[in-house]
């Protein structure tokens, strides 16, 4: 067990409502470890993943008294999909401020890629002061192009035709990812994937995302100049944490974050790529409890 896990609590579920752009309701799904009165930290996961990435991380805070809340963004997950394939990258940080005005206190965010986005124009640019401190993992402003065509050709590579087996699927993310050791089981892959009526395994989002007038394919993302411009207006404590062996952050970018949020911190992950916490839990889980005992 890691030094990070003392305990093996169950989650508890949770759930919350967000506006669509057709005025719908959208059910965002949620897991609670902690007390319930203790200071909520959202934990916010990257395009594509689901809450169970945080799973280490949720325990680690909880151990320590934190209430940690990990939810499937819109069109992730358990959490519902935008009847209007409403999946341009401001309305994930929309979510987020509807989601923090829902809870008792402040939240500190630890986002992880469009997790991170959302954190920063929510709090930059959306509603300032509704997030207590931001935790930015392998994310900011400005990102390297080829990492980001790496990412998304992953991502869509099988979106449609799926995997025959889990033993198929866990190939193709060993191939993407050849620093990370292939799990010796599939029970956290599993929870990334979906099992349709056709027997094949794909992985569990919203293909709309990408394929969307509306969605990541067609909007990459808020314009540089208008993050940059979010992240500049962020005044809350930040800490920036990269993976080392990241092809989407680079030192270049990285070095313009914090020259643009000058009281940032910022964490340099050995042997991490842009996956941070989960190629190297114990570390990042380390990086994000230091921050949050100074802050």
């Amino acid at each position: 067990m890691s030094r990070n896990q003392p305990h093996q609590e169950s989650p508890r579920p949770r759930a919350f409502a967000v506006t669509d752009r057709s005025g719908e309701p959208l059910s965002i799904v949620a897991d609670v470890w902690g007390p319930n009165d203790g200071r909520p930290v959202l934990l916010i996961h990257g395009g594509g993943q689901t809450r169970h990435s945080w799973a280490g991380t949720a325990r680690a805070l909880a151990a320590r008294g934190w209430q940690a809340i990990a939810y499937d963004q819109r069109g992730h997950g358990q959490s519902g999909r935008s009847p209007s394939a409403d999946y341009e990258p401001v309305r994930f940080a929309q979510d987020l401020a509807e989601i923090a005005a829902q809870l008792d206190a402040a939240p500190v965010v630890v986002g992880a890629s469009l997790g991170g986005i959302a954190a920063m124009v929510a709090e930059g640019e959306l509603a300032p002061g509704s997030l207590a401190a931001l935790v930015l993992v392998d994310i900011t402003p400005r990102m390297e192009r080829a990492g980001v065509d790496r990412i998304v050709g992953f991502m869509l590579d099988r979106a449609e035709a799926g995997f025959e087996s889990l033993d198929e699927a866990a190939d193709a993310v060993a191939a993407y990812q050849p620093h990370r050791r292939r799990p010796e089981n599939h029970d956290g892959l599993r929870k990334n994937l979906r099992l349709d009526d056709d027997g094949r395994w794909r992985w569990h989002w919203d293909p709309a995302l990408f394929t969307s007038p509306t969605g990541l394919g067609a909007v990459p993302g808020p314009a540089t100049g208008r993050l940059d411009e979010a992240a500049a207006k962020v005044t809350v404590p930040t800490l920036l944490v990269r993976g080392k062996l990241s092809d989407l952050v680079s030192e270049e970018t990285a070095r313009h974050f914090l020259e643009i949020v000058p009281h940032a911190e910022f964490v340099d992950v050995t042997d991490a790529g842009h996956m941070v916490a989960g190629d190297q839990n114990d570390r990042f889980s380390d990086a994000v409890l230091e921050f949050l005992a100074r802050v």
